[in-house]
């Protein structure tokens, strides 16, 4: 069957590099700014082993049986671990220069290393899943501003009247430049942190219900309880780190901005996250923690806040919980659209989406349209009565994570087949393209 697509070469690849089609209304302030992230391929060369200029310095087994000669073994078997690790992300950052700078986060690997109509297909199905994180994560915020209000004001309020306000708050940010989104999310998010860190030390600080213990995350609990819902709500928690690739060009300087936003993302919300969730089951006890959060799966961070740092400080625990919904409903909206300009360049959607604002640079056109999706969804599932959190945002997130999780696993195969298909390509050890690596391979068994 013949596609109904017009074909897409590797120069444009469907994932639109904007600034290098001409397109005079690409969002952002970059135009042709050569191949991304120099920076971080120059750290993973040195790693890996390559210089400037074409030559190499002795890496993975060579590297390693040098040092056991200098009788240097730990060394040795240090060398042998970086270097896989900066195999794969060498890997990968060279595969994104060979495709060039375009749109569409993950997308961009796609067509290059499995053909445009899987590319497409990956940008429908991520399009689908960041819509219904969209939809379902506003719900959450109409509820739990409904709850606040009634709890503090002693007045009734519909939820999906807020949830509503929320879409129309966010549909004006998205129309405006991406900086003032940037600095919403920055000071919710720092205020956030702030909060759970303040709580995280509450809980040390005490000593935890029955003292300091190791035991949540030791090796032997793994495999106890539900694994897999454990796993999708560990990959829903890193949802939207790719993102960061996707305004590259409406970031200042995103040779290095880029790159560093994504190795902080990953880095900080993985720490962050375990020592939080560490200080959570050490609060509530390990053998009461599943207890406390069947009993109270809403509240059992405000309790913790509320018994070992005080109640000041889980009321304003609670407000925060609101805006940092927006702030992830907003950061969703951005994706979105994103993905819809790019869709719409590749000529999977209408033109009209990929209209820019001529001053503020954002995707117009597509700030609208998601917007509105995700309203007339929110009053359907009002006028049915269904459960907003039960009916709406969990199938909703649990639906959308695998997707993403399916997006991460085909990238990290198209990027081992963008290699086996290259000629010319950059060698260490006699390799063109590099091996999969642990950090590829959980993601495509995880999906």
């Amino acid at each position: 069957m013949t596609s109904r697509y017009r074909p897409v070469s590797r120069k444009v690849i469907a994932m639109t590099d904007l600034s290098k089609t001409g397109h005079t209304g690409a969002p952002g302030g970059e135009a042709g700014s050569g191949n991304p992230l120099p920076w971080a391929r120059r750290v993973a060369d040195r790693v890996h082993g390559r210089r400037r200029g074409g030559t190499t310095r002795p890496c993975g087994r060579r590297g390693a049986a040098r040092l056991r000669r200098e009788r240097q073994p730990g060394d040795a078997a240090v060398l042998r671990a970086v270097h896989r690790a900066a195999a794969d992300l060498r890997g990968r950052l060279h595969a994104d220069g060979r495709t060039g700078t375009r749109r569409g986060g993950l997308l961009r690997l796609r067509p290059g290393g499995a053909g445009p109509d899987p590319g497409l297909s990956a940008a429908t199905l991520a399009l689908f899943s960041y819509t219904l994180l969209l939809v379902g994560v506003d719900a959450y915020v109409g509820v739990a501003t409904s709850n606040v209000i009634e709890r503090y004001a002693d007045v009734g309020s519909p939820w999906w009247a807020w949830a509503l306000i929320s879409l129309g708050v966010i549909a004006f940010l998205g129309h405006r430049d991406i900086e003032l989104s940037a600095k919403v999310l920055g000071a919710v998010l720092v205020l956030e942190f702030l909060l759970l860190l303040v709580m995280d030390v509450g809980i040390v600080g005490h000593g935890g219900a029955h003292g300091l213990t190791a035991e949540p995350v030791s090796p032997s609990i793994v495999g106890t309880g539900s694994l897999g819902l454990g796993v999708m709500f560990a990959f829903f928690g890193f949802t939207g780190f790719e993102a960061t690739a996707v305004f590259r060009h409406e970031a200042k300087d995103p040779d290095v901005t880029v790159p560093r936003a994504t190795y902080v993302a990953i880095l900080v919300i993985g720490a962050f996250y375990s020592f939080t969730v560490w200080a959570i089951v050490v609060g509530s006890g390990v053998g009461a923690v599943v207890g406390a959060a069947q009993a109270d799966p809403e509240g059992l961070v405000l309790t913790l806040t509320r018994s070992y740092v005080g109640s000041v400080w889980a009321d304003a625990m609670q407000l925060l919980l609101i805006t940092s919904q927006f702030a992830c409903v907003l950061a969703f909206h951005n994706v979105v659209t994103r993905y819809q300009f790019a869709l719409s360049r590749a000529g999977a959607l209408p033109a009209s989406l990929s209209v820019a604002h001529p001053r503020h640079r954002a995707p117009s056109a597509s700030s609208a349209v998601a917007p509105a999706v995700a309203f007339v969804t929110t009053l359907v599932v009002a006028s049915l009565g269904l459960d907003p959190i039960g009916d709406l945002y969990a199938w909703f997130s649990g639906a959308a994570t695998p997707g993403i999780v399916l997006l991460m696993a085909a990238t990290s195969l198209a990027v081992v087949g963008f290699f086996r298909r290259a000629t010319g390509g950059s060698r260490c050890g006699g390799r063109s393209w590099p091996r999969p690596s642990p950090s590829s391979a959980w993601p495509a068994w995880s999906a």
